[in-house]
């Protein structure tokens, strides 16, 4: 059991005057959490449950989730479980049918997975979708419910230092975190990677570009696959469309590649370009993209799988470790697979550092395998000509109650090798 001394309200005020008289002095934390999104929340509930403080720092000055669908598979609702959220999830999630692959031109259907009664018994859990921020409102009441979860908004993390037997975090209002131990959940940018991983490359940029928004179901255009999660695929492009937030609204992304790409430009994969590819497809995504919100785009990025992200008393978590295309739908997934099992090794190994070592010892194998093959989901549903016609020819006879080749993915947190029916 690790025993780490925990501030008292007085000592985490407590200012004195540093060099330059504005100085805070450092306040005293045993398990700092960098970043408040779903992956930081997850990690902080799950240490919490162990009966251990956690204090968790986020940049924004509230917390809150950018976007607005969010799927989760068996594997994560597993966690959601025993995090003891998940019956409050469900109040708020919706839960298609099937998952469908359609053709984005004709409007037909490729292929789906049935997400019925026998899906459930195969892996204990359903499949359902929500909004993220419906989630992320569910971990962080529970967070303050345990009463050793601290939260602070409006902390921009700036530095992480690695002090060897401890860590040391500033923010940009300059104050200043001892940590007898560090996890970033900070992001695709993080702070705390530079700690661990040192100035590794930037995000692997990809010539792929993201819209979303989610519409009311009122004005959302019925179709034979509206109570489906449905992903219409095309060549360089395809459009995921589901019901979130108690069904109430329809969730719609668009993702394509720019044929204006430029790694050293930005003016690429505009709106202009998005009415471009979309404008001739067919009238059910037609017409939905239209909906989609124009004010802000989302380059799809990721990171090739890292060997390593801890260094001493800090570690990485969610997509500061570990960042991939959004093709599974598994970002937000891995990230709370990652928030249990740091909780796990946390509770077995007295000393954080051990812990650390043996969580991403654990995790590693597991993320890269989602890592990399999302890296191939994304060239299968994104094939054009003869690729095209031969995965279709390959997924239009599967049926939809087979499930083999998913085991990997939802039944455990287990990662044994990769069987897709096209592979």
């Amino acid at each position: 059991m690790i025993i780490l001394k925990y501030p008292s309200v007085k000592e985490a005020l407590d200012v004195t005057p540093g060099g330059d008289g504005n100085m805070n002095r450092p306040s005293r934390v045993p398990l700092l959490v960098a970043g408040g999104g779903i992956g930081g929340l997850a990690a902080a509930l799950a240490v919490a449950r162990t009966g251990r403080p956690v204090h968790v720092l986020e940049k924004a000055s509230e917390f809150g989730e950018i976007g607005a669908g969010l799927q989760l598979a068996p594997n994560a609702l597993r966690v959601l479980d025993r995090l003891g959220v998940l019956g409050e999830v469900g109040r708020y999630a919706v839960y298609p049918r099937r998952m469908v692959l359609g053709d984005i031109m004709s409007g037909m259907e490729i292929t789906a997975l049935d997400l019925g009664e026998k899906f459930q018994a195969r892996y204990g859990y359903p499949y359902l979708v929500m909004h993220r921020g419906d989630l992320l409102d569910i971990l962080l009441a529970a967070c303050r419910a345990t009463g050793l979860v601290t939260l602070e908004t409006s902390k921009e993390v700036r530095a992480v230092e690695d002090l060897g037997g401890s860590a040391r975090v500033r923010c940009a209002d300059g104050s200043v975190y001892d940590c007898d131990a560090v996890v970033g959940a900070d992001g695709l940018w993080s702070v705390a990677r530079r700690a661990t991983i040192g100035n590794d490359e930037d995000p692997a940029p990809s010539p792929f570009v993201a819209y979303r928004g989610p519409v009311a179901v009122s004005q959302a255009r019925r179709h034979p696959f509206f109570d489906d999660m449905i992903v219409w695929i095309g060549p360089g492009m395809h459009f995921v469309q589901y019901l979130i937030h108690y069904g109430e609204l329809y969730n719609q992304v668009a993702v394509f590649r720019s044929s204006r790409y430029r790694e050293d430009c930005g003016d690429w994969g505009t709106a202009d370009e998005l009415d471009a590819r979309f404008s001739v497809t067919c009238p059910v995504v037609r017409e939905a993209y239209r909906h989609l919100w124009r004010d802000r785009r989302w380059p799809v990025v990721d990171r090739p799988p890292a060997g390593n992200w801890t260094r001493n008393r800090i570690t990485l978590l969610g997509d500061a470790a570990h960042p991939m295309y959004q093709y599974l739908a598994q970002g937000a997934c891995q990230a709370l697979e990652d928030a249990a099992c740091l909780a796990g090794s946390l509770e077995r190994h007295s000393d954080p550092g051990k812990a650390f070592l043996a969580y991403q010892e654990a995790r590693i194998p597991r993320t890269a395998l989602v890592q990399s093959t999302a890296r191939r989901i994304g060239d299968v549903l994104h094939a054009d000509g003869t690729s095209a016609a031969l995965r279709n020819a390959l997924l239009a006879p599967h049926p939809h109650d087979e499930y083999s080749y998913v085991d990997w993915l939802y039944a455990s947190c287990a990662s044994p090798s990769v069987a897709l029916p096209w592979s």
